[in-house]
């Protein structure tokens, strides 16, 4: 089977992806000795810089810089897609399993026409555009109606999954959506039944109280590391207005998320010397919008730890540092006793 599709976990009941047009050799798995780092791409054969990207891919959304001379943003289809459009989503049975045909829709934005720039170090304005690229691909893919879930994210570095140099980010639209997700809905929605409050404005509104976890603020957003936060640096950015889907997001609040997201991951690039990372937005699946218990955000996990058995085993996060200490040594000058 070479095409791509989608089957059902009938004990977990959780979907896999499986997309063959991505495959690896089995050697390809295998540990190799450690091996200075390389970059992989450069300027003359990067598939993303604008020589290449003009004749290679079809553009999807182009934003100018604020020049006017040229590109800020552009977003491609995927050459190497997990999903494809050219199906249909139609359920099917083999066997006692269950699976669907490999639909959707997956894309890349190309951030910045520099080979060498990163989020941390662009211009607020390019920033600003990055941020508008996901919301203008967000509602073009919400208008399909086969599209039941839209996730935006960005791998950062090699431990995170970035196979490519070049500043870009990726938007993947499905016709499922993971469990995982509808439990966290569920659970957002047993809080809300409990409390009639949404836990998200319940723990912005803790979390700027205490002020012991928070990383930056503005009139609009909130970034800071969670109570819980299952890594070392984990750090959530929030609407300050409750809103259940990323797509409603109004020009004056990308120009607020655009200055704490840089601010944030600056924070990261400085003070622990540009480390991997993988941020989602995180936002309501269709027919979910609205609901009074949702609120969209922006996670940020660094990949400063490997799990390890127990952690696979059990589900259950070991993280050996805390919050407050994460947030006092991105905020400033760390006492030494905190990170005991």
């Amino acid at each position: 089977m070479t095409h791509s599709h989608i089957r059902w976990n009938l004990a977990t009941r959780e979907w896999v992806i499986y997309a063959p047009n991505r495959r690896q050799r089995p050697q390809d798995f295998q540990r190799k000795e450690a091996e200075p780092l390389i970059e992989k791409s450069t300027i003359d054969n990067c598939p993303f810089c604008s020589v290449n990207l003009a004749n290679e891919e079809k553009i999807l959304l182009s934003i100018p810089n604020v020049s006017g001379t040229g590109w800020q943003v552009q977003v491609v289809s995927n050459k190497y897609s997990a999903l494809s459009a050219d199906v249909e989503p139609k359920r099917s049975i083999s066997g006692i399993y269950l699976e669907l045909p490999g639909y959707g829709h997956h894309e890349v934005l190309i951030e910045s026409p520099d080979h060498y720039q990163t989020l941390a170090t662009m211009p607020l304005e390019a920033v600003e555009a990055v941020l508008e690229g996901y919301r203008q691909r967000y509602w073009a893919l919400m208008q399909i109606p086969a599209n039941l879930w839209v996730v935006i994210f960005r791998n950062h570095g090699k431990s995170a999954g970035a196979s490519l140099r070049h500043p870009h980010s990726q938007i993947i639209a499905t016709p499922i959506v993971p469990r995982h997700r509808r439990w966290h809905e569920d659970e957002s929605q047993r809080y809300f039944d409990e409390w009639g409050r949404c836990a998200f404005c319940d723990m912005a509104e803790s979390e700027q109280h205490e002020l012991l976890r928070v990383v930056v603020e503005n009139d609009l957003f909130l970034a800071f590391i969670p109570f819980a936060a299952a890594v070392p640096f984990e750090i959530w950015i929030l609407p300050k207005d409750h809103q259940s889907e990323f797509g409603v997001i109004t020009p004056p609040q990308v120009t607020a998320f655009a200055a704490i997201l840089k601010e944030v991951l600056a924070k990261l690039y400085k003070k622990l010397n540009n480390p991997d990372y993988n941020f989602a937005i995180i936002t309501a699946a269709r027919y979910k919008v609205n609901e009074p218990h949702l609120h969209w955000y922006c996670q940020i996990r660094p990949r400063l730890t490997i799990p390890a058995g127990f952690e696979i085993g059990s589900g259950i996060s070991i993280n050996p540092s805390l919050p407050e200490a994460d947030a006092e040594f991105l905020n400033g000058e760390v006492k030494s006793d905190t990170l005991q």
